[in-house]
């Protein structure tokens, strides 16, 4: 189990590390206990399932999810510039979090 998933459902992220390195999507879903993230169009598969007495065989498409240990937040769209993800307290009380990489400006 992972503990610390700082990224979040509706985030933008890139890939760092894989053979799907260097792409950006969008998080869809994330799975905490499993440490997987689902990104919009990315990780399609094809799933071959064996005919049952209960169910026709054939393929079925499935999404597959990544490891969330390589994603990373982008921060700025146009050059694809990623940061780490902290959080600290602001003025009026809430938990925000901070985009290490540009001086610890608030993510929205």
């Amino acid at each position: 189990i992972i503990m610390g998933i700082r990224i979040k459902t509706g985030d933008t992220v890139k890939i760092i590390s894989g053979k799907l390195k260097g792409t950006i999507g969008k998080v869809n879903k994330i799975q905490p206990a499993a440490g997987l993230a689902y990104l919009e169009g990315i990780g399609n598969r094809t799933r071959h399932l064996r005919p049952t007495p209960y169910q026709k065989g054939g393929k079925k498409d499935i999404q597959v999810g990544i490891p969330i240990s390589k994603l990373a937040l982008v921060i700025d769209e146009k050059n694809g510039a990623t940061s780490r993800i902290g959080y600290a307290k602001s003025n009026d009380g809430k938990t925000v979090r901070l985009a290490r990489q540009a001086n610890n400006r608030e993510v929205k």
